[in-house]
């Protein structure tokens, strides 16, 4: 039996292509927001989501369209959160793909594509930002049909629909010179040709409703999890099968069969963004229960009399690994509220409980440091990040790639890399990917005259790339990359990636003469009147040696004047220290120090003569 009243889908598209923005106009034109309010990025509530523009967590909202509920789920569009993307996309019966008219299929797009046809759903293919000036339409729909082709669709999959949409003007159509005109002649939203509504018609008429068995017992996976002060631990997924209400006595299956009794105390549903409590849902809805403290993510609830399990989601093994520890700097104390080790050590483990592709375990170098590993350094720079807006104090070391043995044979984590970059820079790219064992696969020159340019490269390779190329092709490279799979370890030689570093020598204020000196060497992380630390580094060397450097140093006095020695001292402006550019400068001697108000880079060890010690060790 299916359920026509009702449509699940999720809607997936690369970081950027307009995914959020879209989202804001369904939620607009079907008044379920006001439209008057000023908001926009309604669904990106965290503060790190509208700072970098990007969706991390998956989010749920329903809209009511001629009397049919359409429930959306928000995924994330970058693969280093592909455990929000596999398990979300099970909520859903069908996806809503955007591509972005100038930049087509990207990586991030593949991978989430890749994860909803496996699960057998159908695509709706929308072509954003078509009002871009160099919007390339025809190039841009050809591509992804290729790209529907290489991930092996059935002839059902292939047989998508098109629309052309511009969403920050909340205009989609399958017409895509009616777009065009639209936004050239301003044509205001009420009328009914140049609004959101044809993405409408095309989920429901595209979209397969939930088929379901409402006479079969309860059972729900539990896919996402959110917290109430008042209620505790909710649970969310889709009803697979069968009726619950409130109240209701049900079972929580874990992954290894235990079954905890327990009652569904609240029940709620999605009305437009606001969880709304209901007393019952049948198969198809997307509900959160609440009464079980204990659920986690991959468990099943289900009826207490015929308790059935559902297979739980599988998600991808983690690929990139860092140490978490204990601030142990100079200034350890000075700002965080949380500092220990239980304390970070039980944050990171609450972090499990929803973010189930990350794995913590204590590390073996010392009993206040955590082994963290993720799928990529955004996806755990996000979480460093968050915990440092929380008040946490901590110190991280550089990332590295996972080894693993299968067969006998050591193997390492491979990536597709996409480079976009103008013609003029294209052999910078290509000799700094080669001799960091890129592989070459397409060379292609676009509309616009800029290269594309795809590889697939060890994953070894790609950490501190970007910042080096962006720094080449003076910032003009876009840089995209993404896990392909884990292949025999390549023997490359990345001690050419080496950097030297700028060290203080002493402890006090950075001054404008000692910096002075210092900037002839490199490139400077610190203005005047900043407090330093020995073993802080404080700039890049030119040279890939690590120099130590004197920036306390003050001017001497003296009663004797020349010409000149009064003129005020120029200083170029530093390179402000960022989260993102830590992670990725830093070397394997180097740690990262996170607080809340700053982020500094050290050495492990910070005094000059260990340092040398250990050097010749």
């Amino acid at each position: 039996m299916e359920r026509k009243n009702i449509r699940n889908v999720a809607i997936i598209a690369h970081v950027d292509h307009g995914k959020t923005t879209l989202v804001d106009a369904m939620l607009k034109q079907t008044h379920t927001v006001k439209d008057n309010d000023g908001a926009d990025l309604i669904m990106d509530s965290g503060d790190l989501e509208r700072e970098r523009g990007i969706t991390i967590t998956a989010k749920n909202a329903s809209v009511e369209y001629n009397g049919i509920r359409i429930n959306i789920v928000d995924t994330p569009g970058h693969a280093d959160f592909g455990g929000e993307v596999e398990r979300t996309l099970k909520m859903a019966d069908g996806v809503l793909l955007l591509v972005d008219a100038k930049e087509g299929p990207m990586p991030q797009t593949k991978f989430v594509l890749k994860k909803a046809l496996e699960l057998g759903h159908r695509a709706i293919v929308v072509i954003n930002k078509v009002d871009k000036p160099e919007a390339q339409v025809d190039e841009v729909i050809n591509k992804t049909f290729d790209l529907f082709v290489n991930l092996h669709a059935t002839d059902e999959q292939l047989d998508f629909p098109i629309l052309y949409a511009s969403g920050i003007n909340g205009i989609a159509s399958t017409d895509l010179d009616s777009v065009i005109n639209a936004i050239k002649s301003g044509t205001p939203l009420p009328d009914e040709k140049n609004t959101i509504i044809p993405v409408f018609e095309a989920i429901i008429n595209h979209i397969p409703a939930p088929a379901v068995n409402s006479d079969a017992p309860f059972a729900m996976l539990v896919l996402a999890l959110r917290y109430d002060n008042y209620k505790g631990k909710i649970g969310i997924g889709k009803i697979q099968a069968g009726k619950v209400k409130k109240a209701q006595n049900i079972v929580q299956i874990k992954y290894d069969g235990t079954k905890v009794p327990g009652k569904a105390t609240t029940l709620q549903m999605y009305r437009g963004l606001v969880p709304t409590e209901v007393d019952e849902a049948e198969a198809g809805d997307i509900i959160a229960i609440g009464g079980f403290d204990g659920i986690q993510i991959g468990e099943t609830l289900a009826d207490s009399e015929n308790p059935v399990q559902i297979p739980p989601v599988e998600i991808e093994k983690p690929t990139i690994k860092m140490t978490f520890g204990v601030n142990t700097s100079p200034f350890a104390g000075r700002e965080g509220k949380f500092v220990t080790s239980r304390q970070i050590r039980d944050r990171l483990f609450r972090e499990l409980e929803t973010n189930v592709a990350l794995k913590v375990e204590q590390s073996a170098e010392s009993g206040d440091s955590y082994l963290v590993s993720g799928r990529g350094e955004l996806h755990l720079g996000i979480l460093i990040e968050t915990m440092r807006r929380e008040g946490f104090e901590l110190q991280v070391s550089q990332p590295q790639v996972i080894f693993i043995e299968e067969d006998g044979v050591k193997k390492e984590p491979y990536e597709n890399l996409i480079i976009d970059i103008p013609s003029e820079y294209q052999g910078v790219a290509i000799e700094e990917v080669g001799r960091r064992g890129g592989e070459l696969l397409t060379l292609d020159t676009m509309p616009n005259g800029e290269m594309h340019i795809e590889y697939l490269i060890p994953t070894r390779g790609i950490i501190g790339l970007k910042n080096l190329l962006l720094t080449r092709t003076r910032g003009t490279a876009i840089i995209n990359n993404l896990f392909d799979s884990y292949k025999p370890v390549h023997d490359i030689d990345l001690r050419g990636n080496e950097h030297g570093s700028l060290i203080a020598t002493e402890s006090g204020v950075s001054n404008a003469y000692g910096l002075n000196n210092a900037q002839e060497r490199g490139i400077l992380f610190i203005p005047p009147a900043v407090e330093v630390y020995e073993g802080m580094v404080v700039g890049k060397n030119a040279l890939d040696n690590d120099i130590e450097v004197n920036i306390n140093r003050t001017k001497k006095l003296t009663n004797m004047r020349s010409s000149g020695a009064d003129d005020a001292l120029i200083l170029t402006p530093h390179k402000e220290i960022t989260l993102d550019f830590a992670l990725e400068y830093i070397g394997p001697d180097e740690l990262v120090e996170v607080t809340p108000l700053n982020i500094r880079i050290r050495k492990r060890l910070l005094n000059a003569n260990d340092r040398k010690r250990a050097g010749r060790s």
